[in-house]
């Protein structure tokens, strides 16, 4: 048996950087702005708040990174709330909440769903024809492991 979900045109896009990549993201959102307004828009704390003011219009704001958005975020994707993750993460710089940055990016793959770390895989990703329209996205069958770890 398959397991799937289908991501709808109308794709939710979380949207997370790290310190020292807030303004490259904000540069790439403001320059795809248009293709951003077709979807819905999540993002952790500061970076939410610089999208809203940026692109003047709404973002469903979560709590900042380390003080657990980005755990927030990957809870959403367990859940099926989020359908592809841009998330600029800062490779030269420590992150005190690193592990946390690993169990989202995990998650994005455990579901599936895309996920671009810099400008150009988002760039690449913001222009693919399946970015505009539904998309039927298979998802592992974890049956196996479920039992093997009971």
């Amino acid at each position: 048996m398959i397991n799937s979900r289908i991501l709808k045109k109308r794709k939710r896009i979380a949207l997370v950087a790290h310190d020292h990549k807030k303004k490259d993201l904000i540069e790439w959102a403001i320059f795809n702005k248009t293709i951003l307004a077709k979807h819905e828009l999540i993002a952790t704390g500061t970076t939410g708040k610089l999208l809203e003011e940026n692109l003047d219009r709404p973002v469903k704001q979560m709590l900042s990174g380390p003080l657990g958005g980005d755990q927030q975020i990957g809870a959403m994707i367990a859940q099926g709330e989020i359908d592809v993750l841009i998330f600029f993460w800062d490779p030269m710089e420590a992150q005190p909440h690193d592990p946390d940055v690993k169990a989202l990016l995990r998650l994005a793959i455990v579901w599936n769903i895309p996920v671009a770390n810099d400008r150009a895989t988002s760039d690449f990703l913001m222009t693919s024809p399946l970015m505009h329209e539904e998309y039927e996205a298979t998802i592992p069958d974890y049956n196996s492991y479920i039992k093997r770890t009971v």
